[in-house]
């Protein structure tokens, strides 16, 4: 009985929520009404800006919003309140969110060519919104809760607990299926098309993501392609679907040389000044701090956290900002949490600071974690320092542990106080030449082989006078 009516409630759920895609004109499962879609939008949005950064760039952000803001008006859903921003991140990544939220990232600006590129990875995440492509999948898994029986056994891996990233981005993370790609890639074409920019460039963005794939063989590919999967006939598909169209329907905008010029001075790679490492030690120039890790853990610098995993990924240090005005109220505030214990903070001295220290433990879905607790005042903020492992491991990691947060101290070196990004630079070639001649003759910190990749070119392509070229310039980072 109990399974018939579990039963008949799924095929009820089912029933209620199909309805007409605008867009693609098929029927698709929502239980997400489009007022709820936009509400989850703009919370996922607040969590964008937290945790991964916007560019502070206010004439840029300006750009992006009315580019996405044409093409977003040519869809189905015009009357969304899509918002487009630029997100602080070196890697190459376009991304959207429920309810017309889209991003893209200072990474994949500077591998692009044109606007009429922009226009096709633009319209593509546009395609992801008026497919309603998360709204259906949240749908979906909503719907498979109903019928899920009490509970689960698995148990979570410990970095879970690390809090480099916040939970309620894991829409980020959903995966769209092949067909919700090419839906997207489809969708994506009609816009820009109707938008007036030339389809032709979109297999473009392809070839590049393919090249930056390649060049980070090993290492971390593209965002854009880890949550999009990427089929080997994708491209061909595309350029089949060009080739069909009337000749007298394609648009022919593409303005490369204003889009290139629009991003004169963009900071280009990893900015030094938001934080980096140098073998075990951390160095922020904007905050002027400084603090050393223990030596082989993994160590992530975040927006909104510094953390360190140890190499048996059982133990975390994290370092972040406290909300609260002094040390004593933030260690307060974390020790009363719900399932955290700990005595009360004692007064020390870190680097020549005023701080407090307290141990404390953890209830958790896992067992107990043990660790220390150390917030310091430095420069009118507050700074939370914890450390933490197992119950049981945490005696063999306590004095590396410890000695990492105690660590933390002023910044005081001029030449890391004073380090600056690597930023783009918009060049006019004065004669033909390659890339590979022209580093010969116009120095910059990034090799012939990422300066080509940038420019969607080989080192060796012969470039026409005249022809605007993208440089890096700025110092050899840390």
């Amino acid at each position: 009985m109990v399974r018939s009516r579990r039963l008949a409630l799924l095929l009820g759920a089912a029933a209620a929520g199909c309805a007409v895609n605008p867009a693609t004109g098929g029927r698709q499962l929502s239980l997400i009404s489009e007022s709820r879609e936009i509400s989850l939008g703009r919370e996922y949005d607040r969590d964008v800006a937290a945790s991964m950064g916007l560019y502070a760039d206010s004439g840029m952000q300006r750009w992006i919003q009315q580019f996405g803001a044409r093409l977003a008006a040519t869809s189905e859903r015009p009357n969304l309140p899509w918002t487009f921003r630029v997100v602080d991140d070196p890697v190459v990544n376009a991304f959207a969110l429920p309810g017309g939220f889209i991003y893209v990232t200072r990474g994949i600006l500077a591998h692009l060519n044109s606007e009429a590129e922009l226009a096709g990875v633009v319209g593509h995440e546009i395609g992801h919104v008026t497919a309603r492509h998360s709204a259906s999948q949240m749908s979906k898994q909503q719907l498979a809760q109903i019928g899920l029986a009490v509970g689960s056994i698995a148990s979570p891996e410990f970095g879970r607990y690390a809090g480099v990233a916040s939970a309620g981005l894991g829409v980020l993370f959903l995966k769209f299926s092949r067909d919700d790609e090419s839906q997207a890639d489809h969708l994506g074409l009609r816009y820009m098309r109707r938008a007036a920019y030339d389809p032709r460039e979109m297999p473009h963005v392809f070839e590049m993501l393919t090249r930056v794939s390649q060049a980070q063989a090993g290492g971390r590919v593209p965002e854009w392609l880890a949550t999009h999967p990427n089929p080997e006939n994708r491209r061909e598909r595309i350029e089949q679907e060009i080739a069909a169209l009337p000749r007298d329907s394609a648009g022919t905008t593409v303005n490369r040389d204003s889009y290139l010029q629009r991003l004169d001075g963009l900071v280009f790679g990893t900015n030094p000044r938001e934080g980096y490492f140098k073998g075990s030690q951390f160095y922020h120039p904007d905050l002027r701090f400084h603090m050393t890790f223990p030596e082989g853990w993994t160590t992530s610098n975040g927006k909104q956290a510094v953390s360190a995993l140890s190499q048996e990924k059982d133990a975390v240090i994290e370092l972040s900002l406290a909300k609260q005005p002094t040390a004593d109220a933030a260690a307060q505030a974390f020790l009363t949490q719900k399932s955290v214990s700990g005595s009360y903070p004692s007064r020390i001295t870190v680097g020549g600071l005023p701080a407090v220290s307290a141990p404390f433990s953890a209830v958790t879905e896992s067992g107990t974690l043990r660790g220390s607790l150390v917030c310091v005042e430095y420069d009118r903020a507050v700074y939370r320092l914890i450390a933490y492992a197992s119950d049981a491991r945490w005696p063999a990691y306590r004095g590396a542990a410890e000695g990492a947060l105690l660590s933390f101290g002023r910044l005081t070196d001029p030449a890391i106080l004073n380090v600056q990004p690597q930023r783009v630079d918009i060049v006019t070639l004065s004669k033909r030449m390659t890339i590979a001649a022209l580093t010969r003759e116009r120095p910059s910190p990034a090799s012939a082989a990422t300066l080509a990749l940038v420019n969607q070119v080989e080192p060796d392509t012969p470039l026409e006078a005249g022809r605007l070229v993208k440089w890096v310039v700025g110092p050899a980072l840390p």
